[in-house]
């Protein structure tokens, strides 16, 4: 059975996206600097952020409920730093009390629509929990936007040693990959929209194709014209069930395109 993927915003946890795969895993997780909470098969797990492609598979089951986290908002609900999630998928057990956790997967086996059910204990979590560090976003949204880590570091006032030690906390990683996690998931978007590879490797930020080339293979394991191929407006699905775009599920092993936006 071909796999579908299908997303919304939560209109409960800020930033945040519902998303659902089902169906047989499709290509990789790949990196998007994002940390997701996942209800697989009765469990409750966290997929934490990635420096690099994720097998699909990894985590087995054929229907996934998963709520995306903005990036740097996860780990004050989680109650633990990023780094330590780093490249991980772990059960929720192993970081909250058992029988709490307990208690929430049979809390969560009542709702018809898992992603309603994850919102709702992001939401009671959050309101037990320290808030967010109000830097990661304004780190993050200079990033995205293609700023340097000096502008950033200017910016929210920080020398590069504490910016990057908040964003190892924040992040799971320093501000350096975090910009080439998010200019890569700049790329995936205009490569699934079928552009020509210099336009992709101009518009996303890159020093010129053969720039754009390195960074697909070193964090997507793969090159921008066999992500193309694959994920090109006129291919199967392209929106249907990525894990890995900016549009598709950052943690959510399905075929193309979070995550958490990114399998490819």
């Amino acid at each position: 059975m071909a796999a579908v993927y299908e997303e919304r915003p939560s209109p409960l946890v800020p930033g945040a996206i519902v998303w659902r795969r089902t169906g047989a895993p499709g290509g990789p997780v790949l990196p998007d600097g994002c940390m997701d909470l996942l209800w697989v098969g009765g469990r409750l797990l966290v997929a934490g952020p990635d420096t690099g492609p994720h097998p699909a598979g990894e985590v087995p089951g054929g229907v996934f409920a998963g709520l995306r986290f903005a990036p740097g908002t996860a780990p004050a609900l989680l109650g633990v730093p990023a780094h330590e999630l780093r490249d991980r998928r772990v059960e929720l057990a192993d970081l909250w009390p058992e029988p709490e956790v307990r208690a929430l997967a049979e809390r969560m086996s009542a709702y018809e629509d898992p992603g309603a059910g994850l919102e709702r204990l992001a939401r009671s979590r959050a309101g037990r929990s320290a808030p967010h560090d109000p830097l990661a976003s304004r780190v993050a949204a200079g990033l995205r936007s293609g700023e340097s880590v000096a502008a950033v570091a200017a910016v929210v006032g920080l020398g590069p040693r504490q910016l990057h030690r908040r964003s190892l906390d924040a992040f799971g990683y320093g501000p350096r990959t975090l910009g080439r996690v998010l200019r890569l998931q700049r790329a995936l978007e205009l490569a699934r929209r079928g552009l020509p590879q210099a336009e992709v490797a101009h518009r996303a930020g890159y020093a010129d194709q053969a720039h754009l080339t390195r960074e697909f293979r070193a964090l997507a394991g793969t090159t921008p014209g066999a992500y193309a191929a694959a994920y090109a407006p006129e291919g199967a699905a392209a929106s249907a069930g990525d894990p890995a775009g900016g549009s598709a599920a950052a943690k959510r092993e399905t075929a193309q395109p979070s995550g958490s936006s990114t399998a490819a």
